[in-house]
């Protein structure tokens, strides 16, 4: 305890001298304001994906783009905005989808860096310390320009002694300490008691120990997909040409200097391959990037270490709707938490080490080693055959390959010009996607000579949706628009725009979400697409029109999560989906049944792990 008070107010110390190197932002808003007036003028309608590809390919050596990003997760998004609200020409290519691979398969969590704290503490290390600071400030930047997306979430951490009580509390009063103005509420202590009334599932009793107490704190959760979308759709806006579904399959070196200057694209919805050129190629591309920087040169040695963590949805009844629950260290060290998200219980671990594939998913022995943890904290039986999806993410771990230690694996980001033309950016975690993007985009400004209009705005720039946002907007919508839907006869039947309806349009896309409201109420799309979900027929007509939705697993999973929630659920939904794309993007019938195969196979990752549980003798 001694220790662990000195070095907290050792912590406190240095945040109050300032010792932490934050980085300075302009007062002069000119560029935040430059790009709120383009989505202004455009009332947040994108170009299309025709005249994004057209701009793409019409790029030459002679005229190329500043910067060519590779990877449409949340970093290379983050990137193309970056550079594009300095005014740099920039184009993005993404191969799959955007948010497709690791960034729509996160936590869901914002992280203030909490943990981080433990470790600077234990260890004396002010690096991690300095991790802190910069997640603290970073992820109310997030909060602060997706609010709609965003929120702050309680969590506990439930005590079965008296020295975890006063372990975890002092912990996090000196956490609040050090978030100053960057905290979003306080951290308490709750009695038994109390826990046990706001957590109705959690056990007063575990391994033989009882509940004592629970110790709760704020951080932030988020819809990480519908961000990612949303980032995308801004750095569109704003003026970057971005595009989904195209692969890069070759990089272009300059003959004389062996500089690379593009990369040869496949679209692969139509299998045409063009040609982008840029004076710096930045590689973004989070697992995948080691196969990138092979294109440029096949001896580099590999950088990514990669990590996953396998997660389960279950009901909404094993957890409050505005409570989490971290159990902070399981009997193999690992931290599992169970979190209220989109209406079911998010339940999974932390980092493991595995393989880097397309469509990771989880085993059946993670899914069952975590289903067995949540057991020992909860009062009512976990039943295997509660689960409504599970998948499993890669995070891209790297080690830096300028450091003098290449066995030390980085937590933080790495920027770092392998080539000369190609910067790859790795690590870091989606609360500090924006942090580095804006250092990569420095490096690419000095490494390409490129010259900016103006400074980096993304600090203060809200994404496509949020600017004018309110947590009452739903109402307006809910008074405002009627949702008419065709019933299986043909006929046009008006019905309101209830309560969880609006609230899921206004959090999903913001003050977008009246376009979508007027395509249920004037296209009679108003029906939803699955029993029990508040999702629209309309959102897939309006995700076609203006997110570069372009396939059905596009939508089912990242447009909205209902793959993530609900593969069954999911997989109900399919057919409509598939039948509003075809409408909308023209599809013939085998290109429809291509959609069918493909989507079903998609959704069967989502429920393997289970089906081999259920297979098992043990399988609860």
């Amino acid at each position: 305890m001694r220790r662990i008070i000195l070095e907290a107010s050792a912590a406190v110390f240095a945040v109050k001298l300032g010792f932490y190197e934050g980085k300075l932002y302009a007062k002069d808003r000119s560029e935040v304001e430059l790009v709120k007036q383009k989505n202004l003028l455009s009332d947040g309608i994108v170009p299309s994906r025709e005249e994004q590809e057209l701009k793409l390919s019409g790029s030459s050596s002679t005229g190329p783009f500043d910067v060519l990003v590779i990877g449409g997760g949340a970093t290379g998004s983050g990137v193309a905005l970056d550079a594009a609200s300095r005014g740099l020409r920039v184009g993005l290519v993404e191969r799959e989808d955007f948010s497709s691979g690791s960034s729509s398969r996160s936590t869901k969590l914002l992280h203030g860096g909490v943990r981080y704290l433990e470790k600077a503490f234990f260890n004396l290390d002010y690096g991690q310390l300095k991790l802190v600071f910069h997640a603290l400030e970073e992820r109310n930047r997030v909060i602060q320009n997706a609010p709609h997306i965003c929120r702050a979430l309680p969590t506990m951490t439930p005590c079965y002694s008296w020295f975890e009580v006063v372990y975890y509390w002092t912990g996090l009063k000196v956490y609040d300490l050090v978030a100053g103005s960057g905290i979003l509420r306080l951290s308490r202590y709750y009695t038994a008691q109390k826990a046990a009334n706001v957590f109705p599932t959690l056990a007063k009793e575990c391994n033989g120990r009882k509940l004592r107490g629970a110790v709760v704190y704020y951080d932030g959760q988020m819809d990480d997909s519908r961000l990612n979308v949303g980032l995308a759709c801004t750095a569109a806006l704003a003026g970057a040409a971005v595009l989904n579904h195209a692969e890069v399959i070759s990089l272009h070196k300059d003959e004389n200097s062996g500089r690379i200057i593009g990369a040869r694209v496949r679209d692969n919805l139509t299998e045409k391959e063009f040609d982008v050129y840029a004076k710096v190629v930045v590689n973004a591309a989070g697992p995948f990037c080691d196969a990138l920087r092979k294109m440029a040169d096949s001896g580099v040695a590999n950088i990514i270490c990669p990590s996953s963590g396998a997660h389960v949805v279950l009901p909404d009844y094993y957890t409050p709707a505005d409570m989490g629950l971290i159990i902070p260290k399981t009997k193999d060290g690992r931290v599992v938490f169970m979190l209220p998200w989109r209406g079911k219980t998010l339940a999974g671990t932390t980092d493991s080490s595995t393989t880097i594939t397309d469509q990771p998913q989880p085993h059946a022995e993670e899914i069952d080693f975590i289903l067995h943890a949540i057991e020992d904290y909860l009062n009512i039986k976990v039943r295997c055959s509660d689960i409504l999806s599970t998948w499993s993410g890669i995070r891209p771990l790297a080690t830096d390959p300028s450091a003098k230690d290449t066995a030390s694996i980085s937590r933080d980001h790495i920027v770092h010009v392998d080539y000369p033309g190609l910067i790859t950016i790795t690590g870091g975690k989606w609360t500090t996607y924006r942090s580095m993007a804006e250092d990569v985009v420095n490096a690419a400004v000095k490494h390409g000579e490129l010259n900016p209009s103006r400074g980096c705005a993304t600090a203060d720039l809200s994404i496509v949706g949020a600017d004018g946002w309110e947590p009452s907007y739903f109402v307006e919508l809910a008074q405002s628009y009627v949702r008419r839907k065709k019933t299986r006869d043909g006929k046009v039947v008006p019905g309101a725009m209830d309560t969880s309806i609006a609230k899921h349009l206004s959090c999903a896309y913001g003050n977008m979400a009246k376009h979508v409201a007027s395509i249920a109420q004037d296209e009679n799309l108003g029906k939803r697409l699955a029993h029990g979900y508040p999702y629209l027929e309309a959102e897939v007509a309006y995700c076609a029109r203006n997110e570069y939705c372009e396939t059905a697993i596009d939508f089912i999973a990242r447009r909205t999560r209902l793959a993530f929630l609900d593969a069954n659920a999911a997989t109900q939904a399919l057919p409509r989906v598939i039948e509003i794309l075809a409408v909308e993007h023209g599809w013939d019938k085998e290109r429809q049944e291509k959609e069918h195969q493909n989507a079903e196979a998609f959704l069967r990752t989502f429920k393997a792990a289970v089906t081999d549980l259920m297979s098992q003798p043990q399988g609860k």
